[in-house]
């Protein structure tokens, strides 16, 4: 009876964790999430975002700021997972970029949202910068 037990809370304890995760994902899976939004309301968004940057002396763009233009260009050319590695490896050669690797990640998001509709765009998310370009893509939504 005792080793019956603990054959059975053996299998609940592996069996249990796995069901739960499944469950999870396909819920989360099965949930409507908003429609994306139109390409005006994106580029409106973009303009708002470079409005409120202060201006650099001489007008040249700060050294993020070229990095993520850049970024964006070989997404648009490539795919998000080639400017992903992209981003990392740019933080990894300079690292007073770290600071800024989130917000590139998101606009990163944003910007394969409308190359790819959200749904599709998700599929290239992964742990660059914590997850942000999952968070660009969903604030895109």
């Amino acid at each position: 009876m005792n080793q019956a037990a603990r054959r059975i809370g053996r299998t609940l304890a592996l069996v249990l964790p796995v069901v739960l995760v499944l469950s999870g994902t396909l819920a989360v899976a099965q949930v409507p999430w908003a429609t994306a939004p139109t390409e005006s309301q994106v580029l409106a968004s973009a303009a708002d975002e470079a409005a409120n940057k202060p201006a650099r002396p001489g007008g040249s763009p700060a050294p993020h700021e070229a990095l993520r233009d850049r970024l964006i260009t070989e997404l648009q050319q490539e795919d998000p997972a080639v400017a992903l590695t992209s981003l990392q490896r740019a933080v990894d050669r300079k690292p007073s970029l770290a600071e800024h690797c989130m917000d590139i990640a998101r606009a990163l998001g944003k910007a394969a949202v409308l190359k790819y509709g959200a749904e599709r765009a998700q599929r290239f998310s992964r742990p660059v910068c914590d997850t942000s370009f999952a968070a660009g893509v969903a604030a895109t939504r």
